[in-house]
């Protein structure tokens, strides 16, 4: 989305930098071209981009995953200090941003845009990846001290606003800007496959829940003509895959992710598209998928929290059908129905598509965010 973002305001008229780490996600191994250098720098489409080099490892040890956030904090500051800008936009969780925050923006007295798009440290207590006290406290702290100090706090669900005035301690500085994609890229396409496929696209991490789904597909094995894809990578990708192996599930089967340009062909391969989260996660995270799949005009399956922001969007955009989380028998029977009313399906996939048109352009984004990034700057003490 911030690539998107970048392009759109640079055809705007405005200079836009990007500091990010080399491509590393969601596997955390660097591709060898990016482990040249400290830093690369490049213009695409306008935008000025600097890829800073962090270690190649296992995402999964959380031990690697702190050192590369050391590695990308200090690396990205350091790039930062040479720049001329007006206003910092940088994205939570603090843990990962919190030097670049505190010296490019409220050090050198920046104006800062704050982007939360998961609430931390809810998020990494309700996985478990936070258990200590301390751990607890410090990532707390982190990032209500970008929260207060952010001219403008954005978040992309609306349900998390409640408890991002009372963190940022103010109501009128936190605005929601939900998720924007490429509707014209992203597109309704016929089917590609003549089985039922059920497909899951995007990060096979901690929060998912994805054993669920394995469990659902153990239930409908008879079935030859369903077939469950799971496109991506990830951290718990090894181990579902062994556990697929285990209970010998030949209707199950794992891809790495694709290229971008070929997006539009993997969701058209699908029939339904799955949206997974563990129970408890729904309250502070909301999968960006979830919008992509909505424009592809498939119908959604959303696996979360009864009443979570991802319960409500599907709802509210009427693109498919909501089970709570850790319910394989509820998931395959919802797969055998809905197989049996491709109309429904049909109907679910045209209003999500509506929906995003209507709602979720990149064009909007970029008006709400250039008139935010306009008004911090008016207000900009002399």
């Amino acid at each position: 989305m911030l690539s998107m973002l970048s392009e759109d305001l640079v055809r705007r008229g405005h200079t836009v930098t990007v500091l990010a780490a080399v491509p590393h996600f969601p596997s955390g191994r660097v591709e060898e071209r990016y482990r040249r250098g400290v830093w690369q720098w490049s213009v695409e489409n306008g935008v000025r981009v600097c890829r800073v080099r962090v270690p190649s490892g296992d995402r999964a040890s959380l031990c690697h995953r702190l050192w590369t956030f050391i590695v990308y904090q200090c690396l990205s500051t350091l790039a930062g200090l040479r720049l001329k800008y007006d206003v910092v936009l940088i994205t939570n969780p603090a843990i990962e941003t919190f030097l670049p925050f505190i010296v490019l923006a409220w050090l050198r007295r920046k104006l800062a845009v704050f982007c939360v798009w998961d609430l931390y440290p809810e998020v990494g207590v309700q996985l478990g990846i936070f258990r200590s006290r301390v751990v607890i406290k410090l990532v707390k702290t982190l990032e209500d001290f970008c929260l207060r100090r952010a001219r403008w706090v954005q978040t992309l669900a609306e349900g998390f606003i409640p408890n991002l005035q009372l963190r940022a301690a103010s109501a009128e500085r936190v605005v929601w800007i939900p998720p924007w994609l490429d509707t014209e890229f992203i597109r309704p396409m016929p089917r590609l496959d003549e089985v039922f496929v059920v497909l899951y696209a995007g990060n096979i991490g901690l929060s998912q829940g994805l054993e669920s789904v394995l469990d659902a597909a153990r239930q409908l094995a008879a079935d030859a003509s369903i077939r469950f894809v799971l496109v991506g990578d990830g951290p718990a990708r090894t181990g579902l895959e062994a556990l697929a192996a285990e209970m010998g599930l030949s209707n199950v089967t794992f891809l790495p992710f694709q290229p971008r340009e070929r997006l539009p062909e993997v969701l058209a391969s699908a029939d339904l598209a799955l949206v997974s989260l563990l129970a408890g996660i729904g309250t502070g995270s909301l999968p960006s998928k979830t919008y992509t799949y909505l424009a592809s005009g498939r119908a959604i399956l959303a696996i979360t929290d009864e009443g979570s922001e991802l319960w409500r969007l599907i709802e509210r955009s009427q693109g498919g059908r909501c089970i709570r989380s850790g319910e394989p028998n509820s998931l395959a029977a919802s797969v055998l129905d809905l197989k049996e009313n491709p109309k429904i399906l049909e109907e679910m996939g045209w209003n999500g598509r509506q929906y995003v048109v209507a709602h979720h352009s990149r064009q909007s984004a970029c008006e709400k965010f250039e008139m935010l990034l306009s008004a911090a700057l008016e207000k900009k003490p002399a």
